[in-house]
């Protein structure tokens, strides 16, 4: 494909021209209609909009602004020699002092975005950078570097897009296909999941605890004998320690995603009865799981039987792409569980953290992966998930106290 080239301008003019594209640009990213031609004005944010439109909104309106911004060649240079050096760049640092004028004309918007996801998501007001920037695929890389000017386009949240908006410097929107990756090189405007998964995990785990669904766990001390994972009642052992259901290895089968999305993000929600009586909620980070088809090897604890009073528990495995509100992930997992009550025999618990879900997450995120029903202490070998979409090899596993 032949590089987009710009018209010969003199000096003076392409600095009044930066100007004003710098003017537009973050205009474009407070939400207000940016004059430059053939852009198309921004959606809507109102109050009654979902977590996920929100955080849509601000990577979309920050990915047209960011392709605006690429108009002015020495800005276009630097963002290009920061893509092609580094996987994932934090838009927040490439904006910096580093940055030419029109980089630097976006910081304090990029900051300002930063703080409204981190507010759609529920999470800490320090959380810090979660705006980031990369190439959507490596296959792009010597377009990239020949000088063929780039498109940007926002991470979308929804693996059933069959298409992606694209804008270029003119801010012009382009229609991609979602299931094609494009030979013309895409920047994309996604935000540090990882980052923001774990403060969010962080986040819900308070909330849950707040909730009375994440008590304390058993000491080490009154945990369960070593020699055996049966017992469903902790007893006091000469080998300090708790018994455990390790992750020896794990595949999921199709996680569906177009081109534009980055790695998967998951994490686990382990739940059974705690030894009051209430139903106990973990939540359990799984960061390596990024494709599907590959098998991992993580020996990694999903259960810790201490802090449950039956020797049986659920596991609901989720994914999230960006879009998740971790604090009302909590609320809506709290005002369902606390319903039940422990009858004096497991209740099996799946059902129920998926029917606290709200239905318009099911769409966008966090995604439902799989679940694994009655999962018990002494469960080993291959377990296939429900929905037939992955599979985990568990051991028993104590852990002893040191």
């Amino acid at each position: 494909m032949s590089p987009f080239r710009m018209s010969r301008t003199s000096r003076t003019r392409r600095s009044a021209l930066a100007l004003a594209l710098c003017a537009a640009t973050v205009a474009t990213l407070q939400g207000v209609a940016s004059p430059t031609a053939g852009a198309t004005p921004a959606a809507s944010t109102s109050s009654s909009s979902s977590s996920t439109s929100k955080v849509g909104h601000i990577e979309d309106s920050t990915a047209r602004a960011f392709a605006e911004s690429l108009s002015e060649g020495s800005w276009r240079t630097q963002v290009r020699t920061a893509a092609l050096a580094s996987d994932q760049i934090d838009l927040r640092a490439l904006t910096g002092r580093t940055a030419t004028r029109a980089g630097s004309a976006l910081e304090p918007a990029i900051a300002t975005a930063d703080r409204r996801i981190a507010e759609a998501k529920g999470l800490a007001a320090d959380t810090g950078s979660l705006l980031r920037l990369r190439l959507a695929a490596p296959s792009m890389r010597a377009e990239l570097a020949s000088g063929t000017a780039p498109l940007v386009a926002a991470a979308t949240t929804d693996d059933s897009a069959e298409t992606i908006t694209a804008y270029d410097s003119r801010g012009r929107a382009h229609t991609l296909d979602a299931r094609r990756t494009p030979d013309r090189p895409v920047y994309v405007v996604d935000i540090d999941v990882s980052r923001a998964m774990a403060a969010g995990l962080k986040t819900l785990n308070k909330e849950l605890t707040a909730r009375g669904l994440a008590t304390p766990a058993k000491q080490l001390s009154t945990s369960a004998s070593a020699s055996s994972p049966t017992s469903s009642s902790p007893t006091r052992s000469a080998a300090a320690g708790f018994w455990t259901t390790r992750i020896d290895s794990v595949q999921l089968s199709n996680d569906e995603e177009p081109w534009v999305s980055g790695d998967a993000e998951v994490f686990s929600i382990v739940s059974g009865f705690g030894f009051d009586g209430k139903v106990r909620v973990d939540t359990v980070d799984m960061p390596y799981l990024d494709n599907d088809g590959t098998t991992y090897y993580p020996n990694q604890i999903l259960v810790n039987w201490s802090s449950y009073k039956y020797n049986l528990a659920d596991v609901v495995m989720m994914e999230d792409d960006g879009d998740t509100n971790y604090q009302a992930l909590a609320k809506a997992l709290a005002d369902a569980l606390l319903t039940i009550t422990d009858l004096g025999t497991y209740i099996p618990l799946v059902n129920a953290i998926l029917d606290a879900i709200p239905a318009s997450w099911w769409t966008n995120d966090p995604d439902y992966v799989d679940s694994w029903y009655t999962l018990a202490n002494t469960s080993t070998g291959r377990l296939n998930g429900a929905r037939a979409n992955g599979w985990l090899t568990v051991t028993p596993y104590f852990v002893t106290q040191s």
